[in-house]
């Protein structure tokens, strides 16, 4: 069952688009009673979010100090902005935290090692890796504790994501394997789509028709094992009647060997995540 206890006063040190789409999630749950305050480069930027409930919204450009402002009063900071600019607003915002603040990293490829040199033995690191759908609240989010941050620390980390979807906690061995499946993962299904549309259109539904179909198609199965509880593998056998039209569509793509084309492409995503963080 989701918390519904108040989260702590937070702040959002780049809300650009996975930033901005946890800090959408929070305003919606109504848990920030604290505050939040984000952060942004522009004035024009920081205005697309002023209007929100409950938000400071700041943009550097007119205060150049408004990240350690943001983050001397905050309570959780997550930081978003570009994984190349992580250390130098690492160091901007060293002194001006305090001691039991907690770090959440939303910058891919940035290990925990990198914030716990960098902020000091005063502070909690947790790592994020959220998914896009968390615009919609329908996120994906894996989560890894660094060495000082506690199971209290985690769990508030935790309700804050939740409130733009499911949350997973592994270890941090495991967070770009999980961007492999989930972070790269809403790409696949929209890749799947545009195939799907594409072979429509081949049987001679006009674009727009075969978008409809392909598009509602995903979109109600989802729904559908969503709202049954059901394995995935079940709900195919149901739609699979035996010597039917779906069990020799099914044969074909398992003759494409599905399985292994997965495996392949997943394994190419954590071969590049693990390039990246080496600064390749």
């Amino acid at each position: 069952m989701i918390s519904t206890h108040p989260l702590p006063s937070i702040a959002i040190l780049g809300a650009g688009s996975m930033g901005g789409a946890v800090l959408q999630g929070i305003v919606a749950s109504g848990l920030a009673t604290h505050g939040v305050t984000a952060t942004n480069r522009t004035r024009g930027k920081a205005d697309e979010l002023a209007d929100l409930a409950g938000v400071t919204s700041v943009a550097l450009e007119v205060e150049p100090s408004g990240n350690v402002r943001a983050a001397a009063s905050a309570s959780i900071v997550l930081v978003g902005v570009k994984p190349a600019m992580v250390p130098d607003l690492l160091r901007e915002i060293a002194p001006a935290l305090r001691a039991g603040t907690i770090v959440v990293s939303l910058a891919a490829g940035v290990t925990i090692a990198t914030f716990e040199q960098l902020l000091g033995p005063d502070v909690a690191v947790v790592r994020s890796m959220p998914n896009t759908p968390a615009v919609v609240g329908k996120a994906v989010t894996g989560l890894a504790a660094g060495s000082s941050a506690t199971a209290a620390d985690v769990a508030v980390v935790r309700r804050l994501f939740e409130t733009c979807g499911a949350v997973i906690e592994v270890g941090e061995d495991q967070i770009d394997p999980l961007s492999t499946i989930s972070g790269s993962g809403p790409a696949y299904v929209f890749l799947l789509i545009e195939e799907l549309t594409k072979a429509a259109i081949g049987k001679g539904f006009d674009e727009a028709d075969a978008r409809l179909m392909a598009e509602q198609t995903f979109i109600g199965a989802a729904a559908l094992l969503d709202s049954s509880g059901e394995r995935p593998a079940e709900l195919r056998r149901r739609v699979t009647s035996p010597k039917g039209t779906t069990e020799r569509a099914i044969a074909v793509l398992q003759a494409a060997h599905l399985d292994e084309v997965f495996a392949e492409a997943t394994d190419a995503a954590l071969a590049r995540a693990r390039e990246l963080a080496q600064g390749g």
